[in-house]
């Protein structure tokens, strides 16, 4: 029984891994590495299908180092233990440790002493962001090389490989290049994935057939893109989608929001937007925020997949509105100060003061006073927070009463307050 075409294709060397030049190209990390005869403890990470232990175990292969394979889930402190027994047997073993973001501390304590002195080089594959997921104590240790999704050309080429190659297809079948450029297109820069969506379709149909497009697009119409809502891909996703509605590019807005539609995280999609439309817009469209919550609340009540088109309102109502961060800068900057420096609140506007007179007390029943009482700590009288935007007819108006305001000399004397007949 054959394996899996994907298995089947690995390469054995780097020069022939497909993609990842700034890692295995002329002028890649690794490159050079080989051509010094160096072995370096790495950890690669990125999306699935884009080359992370095959690169791992090229490099091995092409250095001549002993390879043993691991993953962090699976195996046991006593599988390490044994690797280090072996290790001993020759002059460079590298262990290829899948989901390396998931090693345990025990295990973490077994290897850390064999990587100082260099017993064993890791190479560690990893879909998470290693600055998140990796122990520091490891991930000081490791070089970090980060693998890219492929290009749809760099998928034809794997593509076209696999169709003549002994190995692969060995010419059994005959494709034609529309129906490669579709698989190629579909795979969302996964070759595993291209690998096999062309094994399918491979068996779907008769060896005397020439697969065409049309073929292709009847085995699966659904691209493939990683795209987990528990997974890094899709926080990277959510961040795009953010900064393409600050950036008012609503093309990309609704493409990315598409892309979270089909994780199915309706929550998190309305989680995001109801954020986006108080943090971005704010203050230059509050009419737009609004509007946002009941999109919000209309997606949740039809769920999806009909859910898209509230969603899709929404989306373009803020990429396309005025951007103000005045009201989310100025809480950031109030949080800040809040950290560095606490304070205390004056006494008359505390909820209930001690030993303090009548004529001293914050005027309850005199709202003409109100705005004339410094609510600032001490200290912090002349501290601003707020910077106003010129964003939207609303946050002017907003503006000008601002401007009035600060020409106001406020006190802390209530009790001198009080007793003006007249403010002027």
């Amino acid at each position: 029984m054959k394996k899996p075409l994907a298995y089947r294709m690995r390469p054995s060397s780097l020069d022939k891994v497909i993609g990842q030049t700034k890692i295995v190209g002329p002028d890649g990390f690794l490159t050079h590495c080989l051509e010094n005869d160096t072995v370096v403890s790495c950890i690669l990470f990125g999306p699935p299908g884009t080359g992370k232990t095959t690169i791992a175990e090229a490099f091995a292969h092409s250095i001549n180092a002993h390879a043993i394979r691991l993953n962090a889930t699976t195996s046991k402190k006593q599988d390490l233990v044994n690797v280090f027994k072996e290790a001993k047997m020759y002059d460079a073993t590298i262990i290829i440790m899948d989901e390396i973001h998931r090693l345990n501390k025990d295990k973490q304590d077994l290897l850390l002493p064999q990587l100082e002195d260099g017993s064993v080089y890791l190479m560690g594959a990893t879909t998470a962001n290693p600055m998140l997921a990796i122990n520091p104590a490891i991930r000081s240790r490791c070089h970090l090389l980060e693998t890219k999704p492929l290009s749809s050309k760099e998928i034809l080429v794997g593509l076209h490989q696999a169709v003549t190659a002994p190995q692969g297809l060995d010419s059994s079948r005959t494709f034609d290049d529309d129906a490669l450029k579709v698989i190629a297109n579909q795979s969302g820069g996964d070759l595993r994935y291209a690998y096999n969506f062309l094994e399918a379709a491979s068996l779907s149909f008769s060896k005397t057939h020439t697969i065409t497009k049309d073929d292709i697009t009847s085995i699966s119409a659904i691209p493939n893109f990683y795209g987990d809502k528990n997974g890094d891909a899709h926080y990277d996703n959510v961040s795009a989608f953010q900064k393409s509605i600050r950036g008012s590019q609503i093309d990309a807005a609704i493409y990315y929001l598409a892309k979270l539609c089909q994780t199915g995280d309706l929550e998190g999609i309305i989680r995001r937007l109801l954020v986006t439309a108080y943090e971005d817009v704010g203050l230059a469209n509050p009419q737009a925020v609004d509007r946002t919550i009941n999109s919000c609340n209309a997606a949740r009540e039809i769920g999806l997949p009909e859910a898209i088109i509230p969603l899709a309102f929404t989306v373009a109502d803020l990429t396309l509105s005025p951007k103000s961060r005045a009201s989310t800068n100025a809480i950031e900057k109030a949080m800040d100060e809040i950290s560095k420096y606490p304070t205390d609140v004056r006494d008359y506007l505390k909820f209930t003061p001690v030993n303090r007179l009548e004529e001293d007390k914050y005027p309850y029943g005199r709202p003409d006073l109100w705005k004339y009482i410094q609510y600032m700590p001490e200290g912090l009288e002349a501290k601003q927070f707020f910077y106003p935007g010129d964003q939207g007819n609303y946050q002017k108006s907003l503006n000008t009463n601002y401007e009035q305001l600060k020409k106001i000399i406020r006190t802390t004397s209530l009790k001198l307050l009080k007793q003006k007949d007249q403010i002027k």
